[in-house]
């Protein structure tokens, strides 16, 4: 149960959290598909909240911080509490729905942490306006990275512990 329950999901995460090491596209990053995979699949849902953000901490060491962190955290707890919905029943399409919910949630979280601790838009319903339609053509990579990551992390976890299964049964026939 160790191996199904704690070592694949945090093995897992933390891989596709190292990939915001690399160079890649702005916004397309696994953020949002660590907190909704961890807290699908961890016994605990809270603990695979915690670790991914643990391990996004941990790549922001390397990185470094901005004035937005607070509300990038914030939507990954949010984008964790999406994931409980596909803690007991998982499919294609669910996983799918899940993963653009947690892509707009990301979105509108996110790009209000910007109207808020930035100074690049007056602080108006216009300049809130603004602020979202200048993060428009950011969407399509946040969008991308989340399907991508979120359909990597639950079909490689599918496959680990189906393997995991079978030779459990077979050991045991």
């Amino acid at each position: 149960m160790k191996l199904r329950g704690v070592i694949i999901p945090a093995g897992l995460i933390l891989a596709v959290a190292a990939t915001r090491l690399l160079p890649h596209p702005p916004n397309f990053t696994p953020v949002m598909s660590v907190a909704l995979f961890g807290s699908a699949v961890f016994m605990n849902r809270f603990a695979g909240i915690g670790v991914a953000i643990a391990a996004m901490a941990v790549s922001n060491v390397i990185l470094g911080s901005h004035s937005t962190w607070a509300f990038v955290y914030g939507a990954m707890v949010l984008t964790g509490i999406l994931g409980f919905t596909l803690r007991q029943k998982r499919s294609p399409l669910k996983i799918a729905a899940v993963s653009l919910a947690g892509s707009l949630v990301f979105f509108v979280v996110s790009n209000l942490g910007v109207f808020i601790m930035q100074d690049l838009y007056p602080k108006t319903a216009a300049g809130l306006v603004a602020c979202y339609t200048m993060a428009l053509p950011f969407f399509k990579n946040t969008l991308a990275g989340d399907f991508l990551f979120t359909g990597v992390l639950f079909a490689t976890h599918y496959l680990l512990t189906r393997r995991s299964d079978e030779s459990r049964l077979a050991k045991a026939a």
